[in-house]
């Protein structure tokens, strides 16, 4: 598991860790049924408070990307193929207000806009 912590950033850090989890467990870097490492010593790799990644574990429990075995540890939940496509119409969403502000700012029309979404889709823009 591969995860960076950027000081710089405005989120938090439990949710840059929290997000780079999801990330990893969406794409499929992260298995169904893999052990993630104890908090104690992702806090320790990570050089952040056990309750920062505890934190961080809690929330991704609640959203159901992992199950919590006392005793035993964290591992990748099974994931339902619905929950993982909402996060990611949520990613897209937001994304698309930040395209929808630029194009504002740039005084790009919304059908330009529409053109150069088209266009990318069809696979001009490589």
């Amino acid at each position: 598991m591969n995860i960076q912590i950027n000081n710089s950033s405005d989120d938090p850090i439990y949710l840059q860790i929290k997000n780079q989890i999801k990330v990893q467990i969406i794409s499929g870097d992260l298995k169904v049924g893999e052990q993630l490492p104890s908090i104690r010593f992702l806090a320790k790799e990570l050089r952040v408070s056990m309750i920062t990644a505890k934190r961080a574990f809690d929330e991704l429990e609640l959203e159901g990307f992992i199950n919590s075995v006392q005793g035993k540890g964290n591992f990748v939940a099974a994931q339902n193929k619905e929950l993982i496509r909402e996060e990611y119409l949520k990613r897209i969403e937001e994304q698309l207000q930040e395209i929808v502000k630029l194009s504002e700012i740039a005084g790009i029309s919304g059908d330009e806009l529409t053109q150069m979404l088209k266009d990318y889709v069809e696979g001009r823009y490589e």
